[in-house]
């Protein structure tokens, strides 16, 4: 899903791929990070989405802030117009999300940042870009970030294969998702690349979530 293909296509597989993070608990370990760093948080508390996609990732965090009371002001930042298109069109009732088209790298954001997330995003980049990236969070986010992605391993590997051919799912959804699996990480991997990028060992906490999720936290009010 990389590669060029229409808005229909696109929107297609962006469903479904919403459908795939729902019933595998992918939002979880977010809203886990949130519900332990939130109460230290100032209002609003301005929350920035890297690749965000459909928007589904954005949307839960609303429910989650509405439900305790929680002003945020949230924007989901895209490289793909089409994505940010789609995501504005399956977000018309939740007015209070801006949607962005830009390279994150060349993003510069009208005020400060307190927490930067991301979801399925950094198996995209190569090791390189991922340092970048998280030298580039760890100098706009004011509070803390969140990385929420995949872990490489042979199970959730072979389980998707068939379980996204079972249910069909998105042609894009079948082929990338086991490719994603394989080109994401392992903890020493995010250890070495979070050193790369400056950080101090115990900066970030690197932790796993079933199925299949490996996340990365930093939380600079010291608390994880």
């Amino acid at each position: 899903m990389d590669e060029p293909c229409s808005r229909e296509e696109l929107r297609a597989c962006l469903r479904d791929l919403a459908t795939v993070n729902r019933l595998t608990l992918g939002y979880r370990p977010l809203l886990d990070w949130l519900e332990s760093i939130a109460p230290a948080t100032p209002r609003p508390l301005r929350i920035l989405d890297v690749g965000c996609g459909y928007g589904d990732g954005l949307r839960r965090i609303a429910q989650f802030a509405n439900a305790r009371g929680i002003e945020v002001e949230l924007t989901g930042l895209d490289i793909n117009p089409d994505t940010v298109a789609i995501a504005a069109e399956a977000s018309r009732s939740a007015n209070h999300i801006a949607w962005v088209h830009a390279d994150v790298f060349a993003y510069q954001p009208h005020r400060p940042i307190h927490l930067v997330v991301s979801s399925l995003f950094t198996h995209h980049l190569d090791e390189e870009n991922i340092v970048r990236y998280l030298a580039w969070m760890e100098q706009q986010a004011m509070l803390g970030w969140f990385v929420n992605d995949l872990s490489r391993s042979a199970v959730p590997y072979h389980l998707f294969r068939v379980f996204a051919k079972v249910a069909n799912f998105h042609r894009f959804v079948q082929h990338d998702g086991p490719v994603s699996i394989a080109r994401s990480f392992l903890p020493e991997d995010w250890r070495r690349m979070c050193a790369a990028a400056g950080l101090r060992q115990g900066d970030a906490a690197i932790r796993a979530y079933r199925p299949g999720r490996l996340c990365v936290a930093r939380n600079k009010a010291g608390r994880r």
